[in-house]
C-alpha cells in the first residue's frame, strides 16, 4: 500500500473528476495521501478535502512562490487550520524558491523564517520546498535545527551532502517522479546515502508525472508504484518493499497512528 505524501488534488487539472480520482485510491493501491497547501487559499481547499474524505489529510502552509501575498494575519489563520483540525498535520509546503523569483528573496526569506516559528510554536512536521536556493535554505533550516523536530525535503534536490545534514537533523526525504528521469543522478545518490527509513514517497500531483508517463500528463498518486519501483532498483530491494517501508515512514512523520 502506498503513501502519497504529497499532493494538490485540489488543483484545477481534478476539477472535472476529483471525487473519482479520490474515491479509487484505495482500490488503486493508495491507502493515504497528505494534500499540500501552497498559499491561503489552497490552504482552506486542502483542510476541506481532509474534512470530507476520510483517507486525505492536510498541509498548511505558503509556498515561496506566493509568499508576497502573505500578511500576518495569515499566521493566526494557519494555526487555526492546525489547531482547530486533528486532519492538518503538518506546515507547508514552505521555503525558498530562487529558480522563479515569483516572490522577492528577502521576503521568502522572511515569511519562511515566520512559518518555522509557527511549526516549533506548535511543535508541527514542516514540508520543505527548497529549489536552487540551498545557501540560504541551510541558514534557516540549521536556526531551527532542534526546534523544529520533524521537515521533510519535499522533491528533495539536495546534494548528498545537504541531504545528510539535514537527516542528522532528524528530518526526511520526499522522492517522487524525478527519480523516474534520465537526469535523476543526484536524488539516486541521495538515495544511496541515507537510510530507506527515512524516505517519504510522494507525487507532487498533478505535477511531476514519472516515466513511462509524458510529463504533459497529469500525475496522480497511483503513479507512485513507478516511483517506488525505481527507488528499489537503486537500492536492490522490491518496488513493494520501498512502498511499505515508506508508507511506515508517513505514518511516524506526520504521527498518523490510524493506519490502512
Amino acid at each position: 500500500m502506498i503513501f502519497d505524501s504529497h499532493t494538490h488534488l485540489d488543483d484545477s487539472a481534478y476539477d472535472t473528476d476529483r471525487d473519482d480520482v479520490i474515491s479509487s485510491l484505495i482500490q488503486n493501491g493508495v491507502g493515504l495521501v497528505v494534500n499540500c497547501g501552497a498559499d491561503m487559499a489552497t490552504s482552506a481547499s486542502s483542510v476541506a478535502l481532509a474534512t470530507k474524505y476520510p483517507h486525505v489529510y492536510a498541509a498548511v502552509g505558503v509556498h515561496p512562490h506566493d509568499s508576497k501575498d502573505m500578511v500576518e494575519e495569515d499566521i493566526a489563520t494557519l494555526r487555526n487550520y492546525y489547531l482547530e483540525s486533528n486532519k492538518v498535520k503538518a506546515i507547508g509546503e514552505i521555503g525558498l524558491d530562487y529558480h522563479y523569483d515569483n516572490s522577492p528573496r528577502d521576503i521568502q526569506k522572511y515569511w519562511f523564517e515566520k512559518q518555522m516559528e509557527l511549526a516549533y510554536e506548535l511543535s508541527a512536521p514542516v514540508v520543505l520546498h527548497v529549489r536552487e536556493a540551498f545557501g540560504d535554505a541551510m541558514d534557516i533550516i540549521r536556526k531551527y535545527n532542534g526546534k523544529v523536530k520533524r521537515a521533510v525535503l519535499h522533491c528533495c534536490s539536495a546534494s548528498p551532502e545537504i541531504a545528510l545534514e539535514c537527516v542528522d537533523y532528524g528530518y526526511y526525504i520526499g522522492v517522487g517522479g524525478a527519480v523516474t528521469f534520465k537526469s535523476a543522478t543526484k536524488i539516486k545518490e541521495v538515495l544511496k546515502a541515507i537510510p530507506l527509513e527515512r524516505v517519504l514517497l510522494e507525487t507532487d500531483c498533478p505535477y511531476m508525472t514519472p516515466v513511462p508517463y509524458s510529463r504533459r500528463d497529469r500525475n496522480e498518486p497511483k503513479y507512485s508504484s513507478h516511483s517506488a519501483k525505481v527507488i528499489g532498483e537503486v537500492l536492490g530491494i522490491s518496488g513493494e518493499e520501498v512502498e511499505a517501508v515508506t508508507y511506515t515512514n508517513a505514518c511516524k512523520f506526520f504521527d498518523i497512528t490510524d493506519k490502512m
